[in-house]
């Protein structure tokens, strides 16, 4: 079992900035494929970034590619989310993950991952 706990979400305006923090605790952080999701009001959750284990491999949704950067710090046990640019569509509440089960492209389905966090929520003003 893997517990997961985001937070910095808030209110910015655009073109700002904002990091996303994920604690995990429980099994080991180590091997696991983290990914962060976010799920817009009416909207579906959908893939924003992962970062598979082994090699730190990192994959973006074009829509926030160069805005956002994904990271881990084993130490911490800690996944974050970087986010620069920001624009008022990347308002939403977003949410870490984690899952053992993927490969490639498939670390961008929800469905992949087992343990998910309560979600952090992020209001981008125009």
């Amino acid at each position: 079992q893997v517990q997961l706990v985001e937070s910095g979400g808030g209110l910015v305006q655009a073109g700002g900035s904002l990091r996303l923090s994920c604690v995990a605790s429980g099994r080991t952080f180590r091997p696991y494929n983290m990914g962060w999701f976010r799920q817009a009001p009416g909207k579906e959750r959908e893939f924003v970034a992962t970062i598979r284990w082994p090699g730190n491999i990192m994959d973006y949704v074009d829509s926030v590619k160069d805005r956002f950067t994904i990271s881990r710090d084993y130490a911490k046990n800690t996944l974050y989310l970087q986010m620069n640019s920001l624009k008022p569509e990347d308002t939403a509440v977003y949410y870490c993950a984690a899952g053992l089960r993927c490969l490639g492209y498939e670390c961008r389905l929800a469905g992949k991952y087992d343990y998910w966090g309560q979600g952090t929520h992020i209001t981008v003003s125009s």
